[in-house]
């Protein structure tokens, strides 16, 4: 499990990065897979998740996470639950409510977790480069925003994805976002292959943030690179394996 240091010291909130380490599962979903959207046996993704929820004092049906589509939609959680499978589809979630875990599956893609201690306000969302190129991060703002929070006091931080070294691309992707902003030509620089370039999703999220008007934190941390503690899609796809694991980052507010 991982702690970052701009949400670690904040009062009333309890966060986690987990890693794919501490889990029942096997094989290729070793061994904390959280994603029942993988081929993994439901009863061992039901255990991890069991166990995440401990971490933080709660059952498993109190760790709330979505069915992730890549896109840019904030649910905002009240008095519902919800089992998983089943979940909502949707691709961040924000709460004031202390009573319930939110989480986000993750394996390349970007799983940020936001925090306003003084309003009481949390938010968890998913941006893979859909989400992060069609404002996943700035809604997920405005939902905490219109429950009470003040942009000058969210902090967020971006947990372990997949880094710019191991992202390749080609040309119509790169295309696709500067058309959108020419500005964004600066989180691309040239890969080995011809007409192909390495796409900085950490640097693009960190940015979106920070020109959303709240401080946000990059633990850098490469989830293709580090095998042993992370699931990768990239990987898994580079090696023409069948399926992958999903990690797991979750928030919470304490109870007062």
């Amino acid at each position: 499990m991982i702690e970052a240091p701009s949400l670690a010291g904040l009062d009333g909130i309890t966060h986690r990065f987990f890693t794919r380490r501490g889990g029942v599962s096997s094989g290729l979903y070793s061994s904390l897979n959280c994603g029942y959207g993988s081929g993994d046996s439901p009863d061992n993704v039901r255990e991890n998740r069991r166990r995440v929820a401990e971490i933080f004092g709660r059952s498993e049906p109190e760790l709330l996470t979505l069915y992730q589509i890549h896109s840019t939609d904030v649910l905002t959680v009240g008095s519902e639950r919800w089992t998983s499978p089943g979940a909502p589809r949707a691709d961040a979630l924000v709460t004031d409510r202390p009573d319930v875990v939110l989480g986000v599956m993750a394996a390349d893609c970007a799983p940020v977790l936001f925090a306003d201690p003084a309003a009481g306000v949390i938010g968890a969302a998913h941006a893979g480069w859909k989400g992060a190129f069609g404002g996943v991060l700035e809604n997920t703002v405005e939902a905490m925003i219109r429950l009470g929070a003040t942009r000058g006091n969210i902090v967020a931080s971006l947990g372990p994805s997949i880094s710019q070294r191991n992202y390749e691309v080609g040309p119509e992707f790169v295309e696709r976002f500067t058309a959108a902003d020419p500005g964004w030509a600066r989180f691309f620089v040239p890969s080995a292959k011809p007409d192909h370039s390495m796409f900085d999703l950490p640097g693009l999220t960190v940015s979106r943030l920070e020109a959303a008007g709240i401080r946000a934190e990059n633990l850098d941390i490469c989830t293709y690179a580090d095998e042993e503690n992370f699931f990768s899609y990239r990987r898994t796809t580079h090696r023409q394996e069948p399926d992958y694991g999903r990690q797991i980052s979750a928030i919470m507010l304490r109870e007062s």
